[in-house]
């Protein structure tokens, strides 16, 4: 199990940010992820594993003007 902004979830063996994201299936943009203490830009999102017990936050990505 692991946290995802503040909410429980199922963990497996292996698991990536890119497969979070796709359980998940949140239509937001994601810029960024904090694994526990450590800050994850996207084009890692494919090869950064989530450790079990982990606090995970979604950071959306913001644009304005």
């Amino acid at each position: 199990m692991f946290r995802v902004n503040g909410k429980q979830r199922s963990w497996y063996e292996g698991m990536t940010v890119a497969d979070l994201l796709r359980d998940i299936g949140d239509s937001h943009h994601y810029a960024v992820v904090r694994i526990n203490d450590k800050h994850v830009s996207m084009p890692y999102f494919e090869k950064t594993r989530i450790p079990d017990n982990s606090e995970v936050f979604l950071i959306p990505l913001i644009a304005g003007g």
